[in-house]
């Protein structure tokens, strides 16, 4: 989904209580390790062999963690960290890892995301920035969607001048399979508010981001 804040929700606990996160699951650990094991016989293993007498576990478990964001909530997750403060200058927390799974093969997405936004009298815990990112990250993904639920939950949550978010990543479908193509990368960017509006503003966040675009 593509979070979007309504025009009309005018604080932060209203933003709060307007987003959903999704229910506990309705089909049981033991269907899903079922669904593992008609994999496996489909891809002519035998699942019963000492290697992957347990691989159905593990994957479940492996795939409940990787898509935690599903039953995380920014409420839970800002725990009241958002603060009043007489700040109006960028702020700016670059070179946030993110790990994600790509929606249309369940591989991995791996990069960066680089977030600033300009107060207009609240700001945000610094950690917060980056357990966002990592909320939204943690889902069945595309880039462009993950980019736009960063920098509307900030815009949506502060109220603030503006904000900026680029995310950076390679994908796993255009490495590993497909094109076969390692070392591309995409980069996908968000602008809100002054970001969007001035553009000396948006150079300068572009300026402070410039790094090496290899991936460690």
């Amino acid at each position: 989904m593509t979070l979007s804040i309504p025009p009309e929700l005018n604080s932060a606990s209203e933003v709060l209580s307007s987003l959903s996160t999704q229910q506990k699951s309705k089909v049981t650990e033991a269907e899903m390790m079922q669904a593992v094991r008609t994999l496996l016989l489909g891809l002519g293993e035998d699942p019963d062999r000492e290697g992957l007498k347990d691989t159905p576990k593990r994957v479940v478990k492996a795939l409940q963690f990787l898509t935690k964001g599903y039953y995380e909530s920014l409420d839970e997750l800002l725990n009241g960290a958002v603060f009043t403060e007489d700040a109006n200058e960028m702020v700016l927390v670059r070179d946030i890892d993110i790990f994600s799974s790509c929606e249309h093969h369940i591989l991995p997405i791996i990069g960066r995301a680089h977030v600033a936004y300009i107060p207009n009298g609240k700001v945000i815990g610094l950690s917060k920035i980056a357990r966002i990112c990592e909320m939204y990250a943690r889902r069945l993904q595309v880039q462009e969607r993950l980019t736009l639920q960063i920098a509307d939950a900030l815009q949506g949550l502060l109220k603030p001048q503006g904000v900026a978010v680029v995310v950076e990543a390679t994908h796993m479908c255009m490495v590993m399979r497909g094109v076969q193509k390692p070392g591309s990368w995409t980069v996908t960017s968000a602008m809100r508010g002054v970001f969007a509006d001035d553009a000396r503003t948006r150079e300068e966040f572009m300026n402070l981001i410039l790094h090496n675009t290899k991936f460690k």
